[in-house]
């Protein structure tokens, strides 16, 4: 993945002693729900056979977003319906504060770079989340169409971010074709377009929940635990389709991406996230 830096990042936010407190009370509300989240998932996922399949801990897993967004004061907007259980997702990709967002609305398995699965930290939680890691390797494409189809048997919703980078929250990128590659394989499989559109509270820029480029993870996270209140997350659901309606995978990443861009700007000009 080549980071998009075609923007600049924005100015950093003036925090004041009060605000610093408030955020730090914050974030140690976030770090204490999440280490009780990750000993819950943990134990159901050991007695996942006794409980009969995964539910339950993904059931932990979106009370545990839901909470989050409203710690770091995001009002999440449901648009469309709810995808079915087995369908794969392709997103329009902002900010790290995605994997919170898109986990809170069903048996959400993000689809990475295997390179994900060997950072620090991140890496294990992507594991303990059942992210699936793929190569690019071509000898690796049909192990990977197997895994994929048995994931999608399963339940689980498979997310795909086919920008392949995350921006500054201003604008949806092209879907890059490649990613859709496995579905013409699949021509059964209900792909759905979601778009989710941050809007920030009125006094902040537009760029707010954006992290791209260069930007420090640990600045962001901390903008967002001093300034984030008032914020809205919109997710909009597009009517799914199959890849067999199409003539190949770019007509098929075509669709999905004017689908997703379309559905973004009907709230990005949203002038007030509190309305």
């Amino acid at each position: 993945m080549i980071a998009w830096d075609d923007a600049p990042p924005p100015a950093k936010l003036k925090v004041g002693p009060l605000r610093a407190i408030a955020a730090i009370i914050r974030g140690v509300l976030v770090l204490f729900w999440t280490v009780l989240t990750v000993a819950i998932y943990l134990i159901l996922k050991l007695v996942e056979p006794a409980l009969g399949g995964a539910k339950p801990r993904y059931a932990a897993l979106r009370l545990w977003s839901r909470i989050m967004l409203r710690l770091i004061g995001l009002r999440r907007i449901v648009h469309g319906e709810l995808p079915p259980d087995g369908t794969a997702l392709v997103a329009n990709h902002s900010t790290w504060a995605d994997i919170i967002v898109f986990s809170s609305i069903g048996q959400v398995a993000f689809v990475a770079k295997s390179e994900v699965a060997k950072w620090p930290l991140i890496g294990w939680g992507a594991q303990m989340m059942d992210t699936m890691f793929v190569e690019r390797r071509s000898s690796a494409a049909e192990r990977q169409r197997i895994e994929m189809v048995e994931r999608l048997e399963r339940g689980q919703q498979l997310l795909f971010f086919p920008e392949g980078t995350s921006t500054d929250g201003m604008r949806v990128l092209p879907f890059k074709s490649a990613l859709f590659s496995a579905f013409t394989n699949m021509p059964d499989t209900l792909i759905q377009p979601v778009a989710a559109t941050y809007v920030p509270a009125p006094h902040l820029p537009r760029a707010f929940y954006g992290w791209w480029g260069d930007m420090s993870l640990g600045e962001n996270i901390w903008a967002l635990l001093t300034h984030s209140y008032g914020g809205a997350v919109h997710i909009s659901f597009a009517p799914p389709v199959r890849a067999q309606d199409f003539a190949g995978r770019k007509a098929l990443a075509l669709h999905c991406g004017e689908q997703v861009r379309a559905d973004w700007a009907r709230h990005s000009t949203d002038s007030n996230a509190a309305d």
